[in-house]
């Protein structure tokens, strides 16, 4: 069982060699309405966390030409918000761990000045001029201002399992971790961006919330996720479900296996898994990217003993950001990493029935969180 909430899996991970070469993020995102228009915007936040036994009372930004000289590798707590949309923005915030008061294990919590992340609740504010912007390329962000007033209502759990079941003790075995806790999650409150009013609210924010650990970035690396869902053969929209797709090129001990994703769909209460884990399942996968001269595309099929799922996505790549992040020896592998909330396809999932599949489902879906990217190998 896959919808399985286990809050000590989004504790801080960065203990022994991984403090001090380690990654650590909470990932958030949702779509709120602007309060005169009542029109859909979708946003995100984040809190990244990178080396933080080598901090100090400053960050240390990897991409700064004079760390990297001395080969300073990063450390700080950085606080990334941001909208996608025509105006699409990425926006960091970057605190010295003096700055940083940390809860160590679960539940989780993590402060910084008006910054504040934990399982129920999600606060905090960025502004980054446009002078501020053009100085400091290694902000590697944009321009604009916000802030943001949330409680968190995490739902539905995807608890990968193996892979992510032993993160203390095993941390060192795979290079990323993943666990999503809230995939299908509820947010309330209000953002303020760029001096515009939204307001978020559980029936239609559609929101998900996971994490990522480990000491290096996969490549390729996607992710799709939505539980705004109608089923094509009822017309009604499935409330209690939600699909998540993440993965790429895991590495184990420093080898890279074969392109592999996690995936899963909770459809109204019944559990669909193609975890390439779970053995016993005998999952088989094939994915594609393909980038248009408008959009960007993604074709998923997965097939384990029982069932099948077929997920074909689209995204304006005018409505998508890079979104940048640095790995914790201070490189920038990915400067393509396709990322957008606005995304929109389809699903067909399959039961195996006498050993041949049959359509369960097709089904519509929009507010999609999607991400791809891929560098080339060392």
């Amino acid at each position: 069982m896959f919808n399985h909430h286990d809050v000590t899996r989004d504790a801080c991970m960065l203990h022994g060699l991984m403090a001090h070469h380690g990654y650590d993020w909470w990932w958030h995102s949702f779509t709120a309405q602007d309060a005169e228009t009542g029109e859909d915007k979708p946003f995100f936040i984040e809190f990244f966390v990178c080396n933080p036994a080598l901090g100090g009372a400053e960050p240390v930004l990897g991409q700064l030409p004079a760390n990297q000289a001395e080969g300073k590798r990063p450390s700080y707590l950085m606080v990334k918000a941001g909208t996608w949309g025509q105006d699409h923005r990425q926006l960091h915030r970057f605190f010295g761990w003096q700055e940083v008061r940390m809860h160590g294990s679960a539940p989780y919590r993590i402060e910084a000045d008006d910054c504040v992340a934990s399982e129920t609740e999600l606060q905090g504010s960025i502004s980054v001029s446009k002078e501020a912007c053009s100085a400091h390329p290694e902000w590697m962000c944009d321009a604009g201002t916000i802030s943001w007033n949330l409680t968190v209502d995490k739902q539905i759990a995807f608890n990968v399992g193996y892979g992510a079941s032993k993160p203390l003790r095993d941390v060192e075995a795979f290079a990323m971790y993943w666990h999503a806790e809230g995939m299908k999650s509820a947010f309330s409150g209000e953002i303020v961006y760029n001096r515009r009013r939204y307001t978020v609210t559980p029936e239609c924010c559609y929101g998900y919330a996971d994490k990522n650990w480990g000491r290096d970035f996969t490549s390729p690396w996607v992710w799709l996720s939505s539980n705004c869902l109608t089923s094509r053969m009822t017309g009604k929209q499935l409330t209690n479900s939600v699909f998540d797709i993440g993965g790429g090129r895991p590495k184990i001990y420093f080898v890279p296996l074969d392109r592999r994703l996690l995936g899963v769909f909770y459809y109204e209460g019944q559990e669909y898994d193609f975890n390439f884990s779970k053995l016993h399942l005998q999952v088989r996968t094939a994915f594609s990217f393909e980038e248009q001269d408008e959009y960007v595309v993604w074709h998923v099929r997965q097939e384990n003993l029982h069932a099948a799922m077929e997920t074909e996505i689209f995204c304006r790549k005018s409505d998508m950001l890079f979104v940048n992040y640095e790995a914790p020896d201070g490189s920038k592998r990915h400067n393509r990493l396709w990322n957008g909330g606005n995304g929109w396809g389809t699903v067909k999932l399959y039961d195996r029935v006498n050993g041949s599949l049959v359509l369960k489902d097709e089904i519509d879906a929009t507010h999609i969180g999607c991400e791809y990217g891929e560098y080339d190998s060392e």
